[in-house]
């Protein structure tokens, strides 16, 4: 017996891919939107694409139609796009929209927005709840555009998940953090130097995990918010030893504490000086959830589509990846070794 109609923005992005196919597997009757109105060959049959462009004039209430029982928005950003879906909720039942972990803040103001500050690192509870304190809503960074969202879409009558998600991974990622040690061990990189004691945790989300709170989320529509998150979060020395692994290499690795003295050396996409682990227990409580993976049994595949990544870009991770080029100076192997070779 089918559960209804489902109507999905962003369905070719990463979470998108992974949220149709649930639903769709689930019983869900699926419109699958994207901007290019593409598919996926992992789609079950019966999924509808359609071409769709949410800001412009008119289309998504177009595209809606008659409605549907839930509309699932993995792309949805700021104010104008909460009003956007508030203003259709007599076609929609419920929505599941995609938020994220930058809205919170520590007791002293601190945020993902003031870590280039001095002292501006958070220093979060571990794990935080979702009832921390989060920045005020405005137009100024993704944060503040996030809690915007969020606080419109909550105050509007349309019943509204709302899933803070963590450092997504999975299939599809433009931007994989574990490049920074694949790549490592792909070029043969007999050590690796890492900040923060290797300690640095940035709790993160399989694109599975985030599909099946979307799945519980659609099944038990409400008004809330809740963290999205896997089951644990791997330390940064924890995630280069696990890619070793995977790859059947065995590096060196050498910790120093605190931050580089200068320069980013020994710094990754997931370091910071304190932990970032988000508390998963309300989304038990509330929808039932239990992970569907972990981050270490996800990590072949993850590895896999990297590596198949850089053969195709012929080794140039930059144009693999662009969207990785937002960290500088992730494999600058002569400063490691001026460094290393400074300390003996």
């Amino acid at each position: 017996m089918g559960k209804g109609t489902a109507f999905v923005i962003g369905a070719t992005g990463q979470i998108g891919r992974a949220a149709v196919r649930v639903l769709a597997e689930d019983g869900w009757e699926v419109r699958a939107a994207s901007r290019g109105g593409g598919s996926d060959p992992g789609w079950p049959d019966g999924v509808r694409p359609l071409a769709l462009d949410r800001d412009a004039d008119g289309e998504l209430a177009a595209a809606l139609g008659d409605g549907c029982d839930v509309l699932v928005d993995m792309v949805a950003y700021g104010g104008g796009h909460a009003r956007q879906l508030a203003a259709l909720g007599d076609r929609i039942g419920s929505a599941v929209v995609i938020s994220s972990g930058a809205v919170y803040e520590d007791d002293r103001g601190r945020s993902f927005d003031t870590q280039g500050e001095p002292d501006g690192s958070p220093r979060y509870p571990v794990p935080i709840p979702e009832s921390l304190a989060t920045v005020a809503p405005g137009d100024r960074t993704y944060g503040t555009r996030k809690i915007q969202l969020e606080r419109e879409l909550l105050a509007s009558a349309l019943p509204s998940t709302l899933l803070r998600a963590g450092a997504v991974h999975g299939p599809h990622c433009r931007s994989p953090r574990e490049l920074f040690f694949v790549k490592r061990a792909l070029d043969r990189r007999p050590v690796r130097v890492l900040a923060h004691g290797g300690a640095s945790r940035f709790h993160p989300a399989h694109v599975a995990n985030i599909a099946e709170l979307i799945r519980l989320a659609a099944l038990r529509p409400g008004s809330r918010v809740l963290n999205a998150a896997d089951p644990q979060a791997p330390t940064v020395a924890e995630i280069g030893a696990a890619v070793d692994e995977v790859l059947g290499v065995r590096s060196e690795t050498v910790l120093f504490d605190g931050a580089p003295e200068e320069g980013t050396l020994g710094l990754t996409p997931w370091s910071a000086p304190h932990s970032v682990v988000y508390d998963m227990a309300a989304a038990e409580r509330e929808l039932g959830y239990r992970p569907v993976t972990g981050y270490v049994e996800s990590l072949p595949a993850t590895v896999a589509s990297i590596a198949e990544r850089l053969g195709e870009g012929g080794g140039d991770w930059r144009e693999a990846f662009p969207g990785m080029a937002k960290y500088p100076d992730l494999f600058d192997y002569a400063a490691e070794d001026a460094w290393l070779a400074a300390r003996g």
